[in-house]
């Protein structure tokens, strides 16, 4: 059955609650912008392509929220909302991407409509032009994933081992996945011998999400810790990496969960491809460099504590900078249903 997570119906948007995972498979509604965001926040739903598809749907959902007496009106409370979900995380550029989409479809719709309808008809018919924009994100998102893997699985010899850190995989996206979407075709087509699967500190995406992933697949998989990767290099047991991105700048400098950086910094020590996996709407081309990616801080007490068990002694308080910069120079190619990129890279908007 394919994995969704999150899926529109009857006024409502459906998240699959990933806190929950693997021990529990529940999804819960989203009936309004302002859930929207708070389940962005709180990581009911995660991943930078599935924010961006979530958002999509909130910023719908703030158009039906009231009996809006003008389009002036439904705008103006659009704006509002639009500011709302793009502060939900910060660094996942997929966010902004899907709610500006949104909000040029707005625009749109209520100028081309104006002339052909008035008041309450102008509203519902641009309500009606922002659902269909949702779904089209939706779409669009699980086509690019597809393409994404059929690239990135040219580029996976036979037999090999792959690393990979977070969840780059279907319940980060639409369906399908980005770095786990390329693990998925290489090892349809015979290409994989098994996934090491960080688990990846403080928030477990790993062997909470992925390692769940592959295992309703049956791909060979081996969760390890995070600082057990270099030794595993040093071996020569690992072939590849391949990670996803929340942002990438217009030089190729990419933000993705923290612990990304150390990885390519040990993959370049040892000669290993380091890959990354992101659909276009995640470049961000008015960045120069990683310099300018906002790197989200969260709470303390996902660090000090696993599952609510405190781990710290009370009182510790932890850093938690959510996510880490790794220099392009680090960086073998970056692949996207537009093509696989290599150094140096120029990401202007031609590429977008």
């Amino acid at each position: 059955m394919k994995l969704r997570p999150l899926y529109f119906k009857k006024d409502a948007l459906w998240l699959l609650d990933q806190r929950l995972l693997p021990g529990r498979l529940k999804y819960t509604a989203c009936r309004d912008h302002a859930a929207v965001a708070r389940a962005i926040k709180n990581m009911i739903v995660r991943g930078a392509p599935a924010i961006g598809c979530a958002a999509a749907y909130g910023y719908y959902l703030a158009s039906v929220e009231k009996e809006f007496g003008s389009v002036e009106r439904m705008m103006e409370y659009l704006r509002r909302a639009a500011i709302l979900l793009n502060a939900a995380r910060p660094t996942a550029v997929n966010l902004k991407w899907a709610v500006t989409r949104m909000s040029d479809a707005a625009a749109a719709a209520s100028a081309a409509l104006r002339d052909f309808s008035v008041g309450a008809t102008l509203v519902s018919r641009v309500r009606r032009s922002l659902l269909s924009e949702a779904d089209r994100i939706l779409r669009r998102d699980e086509a690019m994933n597809r393409k994404i893997g059929a690239l990135g699985a040219r580029l996976i010899l036979k037999k090999s081992n792959i690393l990979t850190h977070c969840n780059a995989g279907a319940l980060a996206t639409s369906a399908y996945g980005t770095a786990l979407g390329i693990i998925r075709s290489a090892f349809r087509a015979g290409k994989i011998k098994k996934v090491f699967v960080d688990e990846t500190r403080p928030y477990l995406q790993g062997a909470r999400l992925t390692a769940w992933e592959l295992s309703r697949e049956k791909i060979p998989h081996a969760l390890i810790t995070d600082n057990m990767a270099g030794h595993f290099m040093a071996r020569g047991e690992v072939d590849a990496v391949v990670v996803g991105a929340d942002s990438i700048a217009s030089n190729g400098d990419t933000a993705n969960k923290i612990g990304t950086y150390s990885l390519a910094v040990l993959a370049a020590h040892h000669g290993i491809p380091f890959y990354v996996a992101a659909p276009s709407s995640t470049i961000d081309a008015s960045l120069k460099n990683g310099a300018g990616i906002p790197i989200e801080e969260r709470s303390s007490d996902e660090v000090t504590r696993i599952c609510g068990c405190r781990i710290a002694p009370a009182g510790t308080k932890a850093l938690h900078p959510a996510f880490d910069v790794t220099p392009s120079g680090l960086i073998t190619a970056v692949i996207t249903e537009k093509g696989v990129f290599r150094k140096p890279f120029d990401f202007g908007q031609k590429n977008k």
